[in-house]
């Protein structure tokens, strides 16, 4: 097994790739036939074309030069950005992998600001799109941890992070129905893409581990590939898209490309979405190079992007160290790192993360206010909650900025 540029012309590609194959299965339909029309009702009696995935776990992986240089470049931008953030790790990889997190779920139109993830964190805002996103930190939490055995129990417990709080009967559990994408809700008739039959999921999945324990391919192109695979499984019936852009970070882990932070690479790929789609409709056509080239795409936005996340969040920091007035061994300075990635907090909050008393813990919050980076709110129930406003503006420029096709790059 290796990995090689395609010695071709410069755009080929290496047709040794699998395209899907396809499947003809039964369909019945579960709607009152007098619902229907007579037509509606012949086509339903049809059946329907499944897609089959190919074994990929042993497969060379061969790239035109073009998609080869992308990802190695792209590879070299990710690794600079992950060293750079080492020296802030602790309050920089928990606001970096909130930030992809919210980015991921947005691709799938799960849209919420900065304070409501703070908020519905801290169980102050129940809305369902805060409440999703927050599952999706917990999915992206659980895919670094578990990023030393990609395995299938490790993308169960993926999915059952992402899904445990909004959907506990599906969390954590391959598909036992049919799913597709597009056409109408009660029919793969017509759909745009219609998945695998769910007896087929358990053999994809295996030969997917198989292909994910690699290390004979260049991380970037790993992952890329990893990820399109998954997406064509698409073993479960809901959180597909974030549950494999978890794997993507899953897969830098594993193979060392990022080794202290979440590169937010969706919200690169949130850029543009018609063309991370395309690239997946491309790749399961035979054409691998295309999802490659969108996530090496994606990555340097990413980090574009995310360089002036940080760089906001330091000046904000080195604005409040000024404005404190405290003792060295203060709560007060450990607090300005939680602040920077728990941007809504209570004294709760600060007490557990900090290991102190209610009394320290206010003490501690007094002197943020004072330097003016915490501003007293409300929360539900009366409650009394901090928020700082410039991590929370910082944190929606990013969004906005990751929302648009084009912004102006450093």
């Amino acid at each position: 097994m290796h990995t090689a540029a395609d010695t071709g012309h410069h755009g080929a590609t290496d047709r040794s790739w699998p395209a899907l194959a396809w499947e003809e299965r039964p369909w019945r339909s579960t709607l009152p036939a007098d619902l229907l029309s007579p037509s509606a009702r012949d086509a339903l009696r049809q059946p329907y074309r499944a897609a089959v995935t190919l074994p990929i776990a042993d497969l060379d992986v061969r790239l035109p030069r073009t998609a080869a240089a992308a990802a190695e470049d792209a590879s070299a931008a990710i690794r600079d950005f992950d060293a750079e953030s080492a020296g802030d790790v602790v309050p920089f990889a928990a606001i970096l992998l909130r930030s992809e997190s919210a980015s991921s779920s947005q691709i799938e139109n799960l849209t919420s600001g900065a304070k409501q993830i703070a908020l519905a964190e801290l169980g102050e805002d129940t809305r369902r799109n805060a409440m999703q996103v927050v599952g999706n930190v917990h999915a992206m939490q659980a895919a670094i941890a578990l990023s030393q055995t990609i395995d299938g129990q490790a993308i169960l417990a993926m999915h059952r992070a992402l899904l445990e709080g909004s959907d506990p009967a599906t969390a954590g559990h391959w598909r036992t129905e049919q799913v597709w994408v597009g056409g109408t809700g009660y029919s793969p008739h017509g759909a745009a893409f219609v998945a695998p039959h769910p007896d087929r999921v358990p053999a994809a999945i295996d030969d997917l581990v198989a292909f994910a324990d690699r290390d004979d391919i260049p991380p970037l192109v790993h992952a890329a590939l990893t990820h399109a695979q998954f997406e064509t499984i698409h073993p479960f019936p809901d959180g597909n898209g974030r549950t494999g852009r978890a794997l993507i970070h899953a897969l830098l882990r594993r193979r060392g490309l990022t080794r202290s932070v979440t590169v937010p690479v969706s919200a690169g790929l949130l850029v543009d979405t018609s063309a991370y789609f395309d690239a997946l409709t491309a790749y399961r056509a035979g054409e691998p190079a295309a999802i490659v080239l969108e996530l090496a795409r994606a990555a340097h936005d990413a980090v574009a992007n995310g360089r002036i996340l940080l760089a906001d969040l330091r000046a904000a920091r080195d604005e409040w160290r000024t404005g404190i007035r405290a003792r060295s061994d203060s709560s007060a300075w450990p607090l300005v790192d939680l602040v920077l990635h728990q941007p809504v907090i209570n004294t709760a909050t600060v007490q557990r993360e900090l290991g102190i008393s209610h009394t320290n813990a206010m003490r501690a919050i007094e002197r943020l206010v004072a330097a003016g980076a915490l501003t007293e709110v409300g929360g539900r129930r009366r409650s009394v909650l901090w928020q700082s406003t410039q991590v929370l503006t910082a944190l929606d420029g990013f969004a906005a900025r990751a929302g648009r096709r084009a912004w102006q790059r450093p």
